[in-house]
């Protein structure tokens, strides 16, 4: 068994406030695999005070952009080489099939955060502008301050990554809270920062629950709030930042719908819903787990999916052949059997999986993946974010009925249509009322802003628009004659 016994604080591992320990448990076998120190509010003063120090204090902020990507390329190449074991160490900890975990979990905060490296190289830092009066105006982009950034269990290092890579190429500092069942990746992920040469305090890490993550949005310390997790927890950071009036961006759950168009093939679009709506066991908040078929379809559509869900591979995460591991928890498993008996009691029609374990399944937390029919738009199976390999089948009549009802949600993160028309597909795309959103597909584009409408979010990861999230500007009117260069 793992065991760690301190936090990385100030670029050191410093012992914890408290003897209080996470026990990280396997959701396969139940078992503890590790133990680590749970964070305090004392020491999460200690890694505020140490943040805030390297940005008052230090050169980090104003060190020029090209040496701060440097520093930022050393680290993205020292985590390429640890593709694997970061990989290795998500699936232990929370239960994502080897698979997705060497597909996604770990590649793609890599590749986040090269191309975080080129969005910066191209980004305009200082700009000037001739004022109305002929005089020229400066228009600064300088690092927001010291950033708290709270993450969720489902993606860790993908989450991390999308708030760490942009901080650090715009002189911010951090404070990064994993969640208390996923924070061993975070200990590999800084001892890859400590050997890039990362200055002291400019990064800091403590794990801890939801009582010091809150203490860590209050704190007077804290310049911006990065926070990816459930609505209800966004709504309260939300309240908390606008009472300080200190910056936050949210990213928050989603209800997806995938709309299978009439001339869709079927074949290619359920090769593409495995991955669209199933990753990660279907714990991500973009999970295509409404799938609107048309009347005319419905039956097709619902036997495919069946089919489809019918014939996962369940089971040992690590197992490359697995389709579908483990919840994250227990009380995740419980959460997402009660769905499953809702679905049943609101009049649904299982038609793959349902309730119980998985066949031959004795131990950890698995659920069976389950398909419902005869969904309507209104049963809570359909509204409520269920973070498990649930999904529901909901008939529409026309494309136009098929929009209202995947506008007709309080989330807007993400969607997708599959047709063989495209043209009729960017039709749909424009009129979906999300963030993202895909044509016979749903994936990220890193160089694309992501993020959710109404109570899916506020602010945009990734792109332009992402590093621009921990930015201020500041104008600055010269007097006539000439600009000196910035250093």
């Amino acid at each position: 068994m793992e065991r760690r016994d301190s936090f990385y604080i100030g670029g050191e591992w410093v012992a914890p406030a408290s003897s209080q320990l996470i026990e990280v448990v396997s959701p396969h076998t139940e078992e503890v695999i590790a133990t680590v120190p749970d964070g305090t509010p004392a020491d999460m003063d200690a890694a505020v005070v140490a943040a805030r120090r390297a940005f008052d204090g230090s050169d980090w902020s104003a060190m020029s952009f090209p040496q701060r990507a440097e520093i930022v390329q050393r680290f993205a190449d020292l985590y390429a080489a640890r593709l694997t074991d970061m990989a290795d160490v998500i699936t232990a900890e929370m239960g994502s099939p080897a698979s997705f975990s060497q597909l996604a979990q770990s590649p793609a905060p890599w590749m986040m955060l090269t191309t975080f490296l080129g969005i910066a190289n191209d980004y305009p830092w200082e700009e000037e502008r001739v004022g109305v009066l002929g005089s020229p105006v400066i228009v600064r982009s300088e690092p927001v301050g010291v950033v708290a950034a709270i993450v969720p269990w489902n993606v860790p290092q993908f989450v991390i990554m999308s708030k760490l890579a942009p901080a650090l190429l715009t002189g911010c500092t951090m404070v990064i809270k994993p969640a208390p069942e996923t924070p061993l990746d975070s200990y590999l992920m800084a001892e890859l920062l400590d050997e890039a040469g990362v200055p002291d305090g400019v990064v800091n890490i403590v794990a801890g629950g939801r009582e010091t993550g809150e203490y860590l949005v209050k704190h007077p310390g804290i310049d911006k709030v990065a926070f990816t997790g459930s609505t209800a927890a966004g709504r309260r950071i939300a309240a908390i930042c606008g009472e300080q009036l200190k910056r936050c961006s949210l990213e928050l759950g989603g209800k997806s719908a995938a709309i299978i168009l009439d001339d869709a093939d079927l074949a290619s679009t359920m090769d593409g819903l495995k991955f669209a709506s199933l990753m990660n066991n279907g714990q991500a908040c973009v999970a295509q787990t409404r799938i609107l078929a048309s009347r005319d379809r419905y039956t097709e559509v619902v036997d495919a999916l069946a089919e489809l869900v019918g014939g996962l591979a369940v089971g040992d995460p690590t197992d490359p052949n697995t389709d579908v591991g483990p919840l994250v928890a227990e009380r995740q498993q419980e959460r997402v059997e009660k769905y499953i008996a809702l679905g049943q009691e609101e009049g649904a029609r299982v038609v793959a999986g349902g309730s119980g374990r998985p066949s031959g399944i004795e131990r950890g937390w698995y659920v069976r993946p389950t398909v419902f029919a005869d969904v309507n738009n209104d049963m809570r199976i359909a509204r409520e974010e269920i973070f498990g390999p649930v999904l529901t089948v909901i008939p529409f009549d026309t494309v136009d009925d098929a929009v209202r009802i995947a506008n007709d949600s309080e989330y807007g993160l993400a969607g997708s249509v599959w047709t063989g028309d495209i043209d009729a597909g960017m039709d749909v795309a424009r009129r979906v009322r999300t963030g993202t959103y895909g044509i016979n597909q749903y994936t990220m584009d890193f160089v694309a802003p992501f993020g959710g409408f109404k109570a899916s979010g506020l602010g945009r990861e990734f792109g332009k628009e992402g590093l621009e999230h921990y930015t201020e500007l500041k104008s600055i009117v010269a007097p006539g004659g000439g600009v000196p260069a910035a250093g």
